[in-house]
């Protein structure tokens, strides 16, 4: 799975985060890179934060996220494109363009499903160009005890991308992680529990 991109149509759902989870875990198997595909440029903060700390590579790829990922190919085993938070973001059709799949977070709110549908369009207009182009949305910031967090799957199930088996939990060492430019998987037994959710969820992003 050499290119994932992070996409979605409304910020706040924890997109940069969960880039850069899933790119420190891929990074622990095989060479990856984050190309930062967002102006706002939340992934080059997150390593300028941790510089001493962490490895990860991350890249400004706000001009051009497509051109980018076509020149590493041969020096990355896995890209990894955090898109800007907007369908209309010239940025998250180049990513489409190149990407292998497109992983959608979405958090337990009805804005954010009515967002998703904008996205669902947008993946139609890239797979004309790009035929390969698998998506998945990933429920992101779930607490399992809300209601409307428990039905949320039965929600998305209504949408036409596949949903991930595996949910996000909201939990603090997402966000106390990031505070450190670090990712869960440095956070040791503390993030134990979210090592484990972004694992699981990578597998899946693998089989896909």
């Amino acid at each position: 799975m050499p290119v994932i991109a992070l996409v979605g149509n409304k910020g706040g759902a924890g997109k940069t985060t969960l880039a850069v989870n899933l790119a420190d875990a891929l990074s622990r198997r095989a060479t990856t890179v984050i190309l930062d595909a967002d102006p706002q440029g939340s992934a080059l903060q997150w390593q300028a934060f941790g510089a001493e700390r962490n490895e990860l590579v991350v890249l400004d790829a706000s001009e051009d996220p497509a051109a980018s990922a076509r020149k590493l190919l041969d020096q990355y085993e896995h890209i990894v494109i955090d898109c800007p938070p907007s369908v209309h973001a010239p940025q998250l059709h180049a990513a489409l363009s190149v990407a292998d799949v497109a992983l959608i977070p979405v958090q337990p709110s009805p804005v954010d499903l009515w967002a998703t549908v904008h996205i669902e369009k947008a993946l139609e207009r890239a797979r004309a160009e790009n035929t390969q182009l698998a998506a998945m949305i990933v429920i992101n910031q779930l607490e399992a005890r809300t209601t409307l967090s428990r039905l949320m799957r039965e929600a998305v199930s209504e949408l036409d991308v596949p949903v991930a088996r595996t949910a996000i939990r909201r939990r603090a060492v997402y966000r106390s992680s990031a505070l450190e430019g670090r990712s869960v998987l440095d956070m040791g037994r503390r993030g134990a529990d979210a090592v484990a959710e972004i694992e699981h969820l990578l597998n899946e992003v693998i089989a896909s």
